[in-house]
């Protein structure tokens, strides 16, 4: 059997039929069958996304949460680059407002007090994960 092409002009008019069909949506919302989708009629609970798209929200997502991070937490640029991986991951569970929120994890790296900071994430009951997450972050912020 032949493969059918089909000209990349005909393609891009395809999906922008399909746009004006289907509509976008950049948050998940159900369609009228009551189905979870996403972008443009993607039904999430048939389809999924592939591993790929999964690293690649990933990759835009981290790329955000770095970009925010630098503007709204000035002592993150002065910290290793391991222990800015530690903020980040947890950023990435809580968000930006709730690491803020960790006023005396954020105390102790202005003070350079790591073990403090270290403490500070075992005992946190706002990291979600269970302890071996924080124990793993919490070596991580007390090595550098």
């Amino acid at each position: 059997m032949t493969a059918i092409s089909i000209s990349n002009k005909n393609m891009e008019a395809l999906k922008v039929q399909l746009i004006c069909h289907e509509g976008l949506t950049c948050v998940p919302m159900e369609n009228d069958a009551g189905e979870l989708t996403i972008g443009v009629g993607r039904n999430l609970s048939q389809t999924g996304i592939s591993e790929t798209e999964a690293e690649q929200m990933l990759e835009h997502d981290l790329a955000e949460l770095l970009k925010n991070i630098e503007e709204e937490l000035p002592v993150f640029r002065q910290l290793s680059e391991v222990r800015k991986l530690v903020l980040m991951n947890i950023a990435f569970s809580i968000k930006i407002d709730g690491l803020k929120a960790l006023k005396k994890l954020l105390a102790a790296l202005c003070i350079e007090d790591f073990t403090l900071a270290a403490n500070e994430i075992l005992h946190c009951h706002t990291i979600p994960g269970g302890t071996d997450r924080k124990a793993e972050l919490s070596m991580m912020m007390k090595a550098g």
